[in-house]
């Protein structure tokens, strides 16, 4: 077998998986039985996606093509062949978007009173009164640059909309080229005075009044373009950082200028202004990298930028979205006399997000710890989270009130530096002691301790999640938590903070497995366990779920064990390189990956371990950047009550033949569809029962498919 991801022929590309992993999103966009606003929510996210999919990793083979980089990856592909490759699968998908917003969802919405109006379609009335909203909010914000031998093209931001104008001086006979910034002060989508629900898009709206900008000149038409930038943080030299905040806001700031890598145009955008763009742009870019080329013009149709449709995916139009749901607040939660310290002091506590209140668990756990007189300390890591949330509210009142506060606050958390950054000092001036992590590395590990003092003895409750402390995330996103006041685990929790915010350097726990100091020798000796177990001829079986599963170690591991007879189960919502289903190889392995209302998130795993189960929730995924470059916990779930929650989530997860899709030996998903049999839907059954414990007895697999063992 293979043993590197370098020269593994079983290892699925990992941008390729993305890729597929991002269609996957596109394809509930184009999905029928999906609600319309719905439906538009999915393609604004397969929007955003594929934005942050060019900022990061085209980015980075852009500039290992410009370094010269001609290594093969693990499927024999160079840089230049992943570019070509990605290329071809984008412009694919993006006809698909094309069609499914505008043959497909947007005369659906319009059947239904949700409408994008152009500026010809308004009557008289309606068009005088945008002429009153253009001069009053939009005309004052609007800054036209003219490009000439006295002004040079401007700085154009990352994923700004901009509008190419081109002008004529009827006096002089010359032809002009101005941008013009679609400003993102303003709504994209601006009400029709009278119409609910209907809108112009606010470029059409400056579009049709340019000649307010530009008195006097012709005004020969009008695109709509969008550029996106290289925008990753460098952290490899973060060890020898005097100032890590320094650094990470100096990084930010150099952010806005990363060199372009992708340019979209709004379809009908003549040659001659495309040529002009790219030349214009190819003329402010490092001339060590690589210049922008044809193939890396998009024109992604009408509408540029549907990641906005999420404004108006949220309209309250309710037969047109998913019905409304109510977090359920836990039972061992819900006396209104008896204290979560009193509830967590009798037994483990565990919590599944958005089906269980976030509300009434986790921010009420930071809340009473923050107003209890016997409280002394309460420490956390933050990775992303709201700043005006109740968390953050809870901890500074914690600290005025007292109480030693420590928050660890991952500065590098892609795309959040700005806000972390600034809610970071505001919890500093309410005097919480607040630490950025260990150079070189990111603190990924979702863990809050409470330290309390109870008659003469001081007790530890500790908080282990999969997800971030973010309410808002936490009403979409599907997350576990365990909340225990086990001292072996509080001990292990206190050692975490120490290595975070001292000079400890910690690396045998009592009971939790922590990366980077042993998490992937830990996981490869529990599947090195259940491999002997099959090898021995007991019942072996490994069930996993995460979001993306990219470790060739690990992988080959799965291999291994499948070889010797192990049942291996993976729950993958994203990246997979394994390759299941391979004779000989992985015919024991399988991979499903559900898409459907709520982000699957959770991190789980469960060892068969010869009938003494083992379970754990984590937050890290199995790949190399979380095993080697980040902090990650994970901790066990050693109550029978809660393992047989967690046996009955796998299950479910698994029997689901709604929001399923099952990857196949040569790389392709394909969706499952209920056929002759009940509509099994995770979320929906889930929302019933956030466990799935009271499922239909008659649940069962897919046809076709081996049927599920029984969790030893």
């Amino acid at each position: 077998m293979p043993t590197g991801e370098d020269n593994s022929p079983l290892l699925i590309n990992r941008e390729v998986s993305w890729l597929e992993f991002n269609a996957r999103v596109l394809a509930e966009a184009q999905d029928s039985r999906v609600p319309a606003l719905e439906r538009l929510k999915f393609l604004s996210i397969f929007s955003t996606n594929l934005d942050e999919f060019y900022m990061v990793r085209v980015a980075g083979f852009r500039r290992q093509v410009s370094a010269n980089v001609r290594h093969a990856f693990g499927d024999g592909l160079t840089p230049r062949d992943q570019l070509e490759r990605i290329e071809r699968r984008v412009r694919e998908m993006l006809d698909q978007a094309q069609r499914c917003l505008h043959e497909d969802l947007l005369p659906l919405l319009a059947e239904n009173g949700v409408r994008l109006l152009a500026m010809d379609e308004l009557t008289s009335a309606e068009a005088q009164t945008l002429d009153a909203f253009f001069d009053g909010q939009v005309y004052p914000v609007l800054t036209p640059l003219a490009v000439d031998p006295g002004h040079p093209f401007p700085y154009i931001s990352n994923l700004s909309l901009s509008l190419a104008v081109e002008l004529r001086d009827p006096g002089r006979g010359y032809d002009h080229f101005a941008r013009v910034k679609v400003p993102k002060s303003l709504p994209r989508w601006v009400p029709v005075p009278g119409r609910t629900n209907q809108f112009v898009p606010l470029e059409a709206l400056i579009g049709a009044h340019l000649d307010r900008l530009f008195p006097g000149m012709q005004i020969r038409g009008w695109h709509v373009f969008r550029i996106t930038r290289f925008s990753d943080l460098d952290i490899s030299d973060t060890e020898d950082a005097d100032d890590l905040l320094a650094m990470i806001e100096e990084q930010v700031f150099q952010r806005r200028f990363g060199e372009v890598v992708r340019l979209e145009v709004q379809t009908g955008t003549p040659a001659p202004l495309r040529k002009l763009l790219l030349e214009e742009l190819r003329e402010t870019e490092d001339p060590e990298l690589i210049q922008l080329s044809d193939s890396e013009v998009h024109e992604p149709g009408p509408l540029l930028d549907l990641g906005d449709l999420m404004s108006l995916a949220s309209l309250d139009v309710p037969e047109l979205r998913d019905p409304p749901f109510t977090a359920v607040v836990p039972a061992d939660l819900r006396t209104p006399d008896r204290s979560i310290f009193d509830v967590i002091r009798e037994r483990d506590l565990m919590v599944h997000h958005p089906y269980e209140s976030f509300t009434a668990s986790v921010e009420h756990f930071i809340d009473a710890a923050s107003r209890d007189e016997h409280v002394l300390a309460i420490k956390m890591t933050l990775y992303r989270t709201s700043g005006d949330g109740a968390i953050v509210r809870a901890l500074t009142e914690a600290a005025q009130r007292g109480i030693q506060v420590a928050v660890l606050v991952e500065l590098q958390a892609r795309f959040e530096e700005v806000n972390n950054i600034t809610w970071a000092r505001t919890l500093e001036s309410f005097g919480v002691h607040v630490a950025y992590g260990l150079p070189g590395l990111k603190t990924h590990a979702k863990v809050a301790l409470v330290v309390r003092r109870e008659g003469d003895r001081i007790r530890r409750y500790v908080h282990i999640g999969t997800g971030n402390y973010n309410g808002k995330t936490a009403r979409v996103y599907t997350d576990v938590g365990l909340f225990t006041c086990a001292e072996s685990i509080g001990a292990d929790v206190s050692d975490v903070f120490n290595v975070l915010t001292g000079f400890s350097r910690q690396r045998v726990y009592r009971k939790l497995i922590v990366a980077p100091t042993g998490m992937r020798e830990r996981v490869l000796q529990l599947i090195e366990r259940e491999t002997e177990h099959a090898r021995q001829g007991r019942p072996a079986r490994i069930v996993a779920k995460m979001n993306a599963l990219v470790d060739a170690e690990t992988i080959n591991a799965l291999y291994a064990a499948s070889q010797s007879g192990v049942t291996v189960d993976l729950l993958v919502r994203g990246i997979c390189c394994l390759r299941p289903g391979v004779p000989g190889v992985s015919d024991r392995i399988r991979v499903v990956s559900i898409i459907g209302r709520f982000l699957e998130h959770s991190r789980l795993w469960h060892f068969q371990n010869d009938g003494e189960a083992e379970f754990y929730l984590t937050s890290a995924d199995w790949m190399p950047r979380n095993f080697n470059r980040r902090v990650e916990v994970a901790v066990p779930v050693e109550d029978p009550v809660l393992q047989a929650r967690l046996a009955a989530l796998f299950e479910t997860s698994l029997a689901d033949n709604r929001q399923a899709w099952v990857l196949s030996a040569d790389g392709e998903y394909a969706r499952r569809h209920p056929g002759a049999e009940a509509e099994h839907a995770l979320h929906r059954i889930l929302l019933q029962d956030p466990w799935g414990q009271t499922r239909d007895g008659a649940l069962r697999m897919p046809r076709g498919e081996r049927p599920a063992e029984v969790f030893g």
